[in-house]
């Protein structure tokens, strides 16, 4: 698409938190259209005064699972001169982040924001970013924990992972860290596109893992019924990062709520067009996380699911 065009980079933040006659424009950089965290955000915004049509419009840009997609659609929503941009991940994120340093932009998901560059440290981001990081500490040790609760044979795990992402690259000593301590070995694909998984599947084939585990990427949202697809004709469990995967008939995911992330960050934005300088907001943490099941699944495999875990369960799917 084009380069940013130098009259809207070099406006002022400031610029941004004025009172402006005319309706706020919100970009949002999402993946893939039809999640439900985007109807949480729009109704959070309008809990807090904030209806389309009235008094607030949106800019909806799409990659569908194509992550260099992000610094096109990033460019674009600057050249509509969008007053603030909502992203919806750390690569859109740091797409938006390269395409302005002027234009407000509020993270409804994001990993490792402070190592990857996006803001200074999370108390104190600086420059133009803020929002949510969707990392919590032990995430990775409690998916582990959860899938050998589940499956308590489990010893070899593929990991599905982009490893040219820099967020997936930090994560990944924590992966490695929290299966050793539980005394299960890691097998590590690369898939950076579709044509990548073929090979990936015959690799966790013929290593004979007896698990499965995705990492939330935008890839692998895209092909998440391939993925669950795989594991089911291999007979194995699978562990996931959001909730869609198990609506497939993953067997189970543990995450942060993003439909609450995404409804905190309407309230990023809300300050933000109010005044507020987003590089003088801190970096929020998750605070809530849902675990779900599919009991159906669990059953085509042969494994029973614990009554503790049944009952700690947000969503069971039969």
């Amino acid at each position: 698409m084009g380069c940013v065009a130098g009259s809207v980079v070099a406006v002022p933040l400031a610029a941004f938190a004025q009172q402006r006659k005319d309706v706020p424009r919100i970009g949002v950089l999402g993946n893939t259209v039809g999640s439900p965290n985007y109807a949480a955000f729009v109704r959070a915004l309008r809990d807090l005064g904030y209806v389309e049509g009235r008094n607030i419009a949106f800019e909806w840009r799409w990659a569908e699972g194509r992550a260099d997609h992000f610094s096109d659609l990033a460019s674009d929503l600057v050249r509509s001169k969008v007053d603030l941009i909502v992203t919806t991940g750390t690569q859109s994120s740091l797409a938006a982040k390269q395409a302005t340093t002027t234009i407000p932009i509020v993270m409804a998901i994001s990993s490792f924001p402070d190592k990857v560059g996006l803001v200074d440290s999370l108390a104190h981001p600086g420059g133009n970013v803020t929002g949510m990081n969707n990392v919590a500490p032990e995430l990775a040790a409690k998916r582990t924990q959860l899938l050998k609760e589940i499956a308590p044979e489990t010893s070899r795990v593929l990991l599905l992972l982009n490893a040219a992402s820099p967020v997936e690259s930090y994560g990944l000593p924590e992966f490695r860290t929290a299966a050793g301590a539980m005394g299960v070995e890691l097998i590590v694909a690369d898939v950076r596109a579709r044509e990548d998984y073929p090979a990936a599947f015959a690799a966790a084939t013929a290593g004979r893992i007896d698990a499965l585990r995705a990492v939330g990427n935008p890839i692998n949202f895209q092909h998440a019924q391939l993925i669950v697809d795989f594991a089911l004709q291999q007979r194995i469990p699978s562990s996931y990062d959001e909730k869609v995967f198990v609506e497939f008939g993953g067997l189970l995911s543990y995450a942060p709520s993003f439909t609450d992330l995404f409804a905190r960050a309407a309230i990023f934005v809300d300050k933000i067009l109010k005044g507020a300088k987003p590089g003088e907001l801190p970096i929020q943490q998750p605070t809530t996380f849902e675990l779900a099941i599919n009991a159906k699944t669990a059953r085509a495999l042969g494994l029973t699911i614990p009554q503790s875990m049944l009952l700690r369960a947000d969503q069971v799917i039969d």
